[in-house]
């Protein structure tokens, strides 16, 4: 079975959330989301940096 986020490319750039309609609370609300996800994309970097140190010590000559 395929998926469509099987076929997309990888750097396909996200669609900017329409901020018109929003109340002042629900813009806020959306920040912190934001920052939390800010939050899970650093720590998976951080993850992904460990990961290849770690590949790079163990073919170190």
């Amino acid at each position: 079975m395929i998926f469509d986020d099987d076929t997309d490319p990888k750097t396909k750039k996200q669609k900017l959330r329409p901020l018109d309609n929003l109340s002042v609370p629900e813009l806020r609300d959306y920040i912190q989301q934001l920052k939390e996800e800010i939050v899970r994309a650093e720590a998976d970097i951080q993850k992904k940096e460990k990961h290849k140190a770690a590949a790079a010590a163990l073919f170190k000559s």
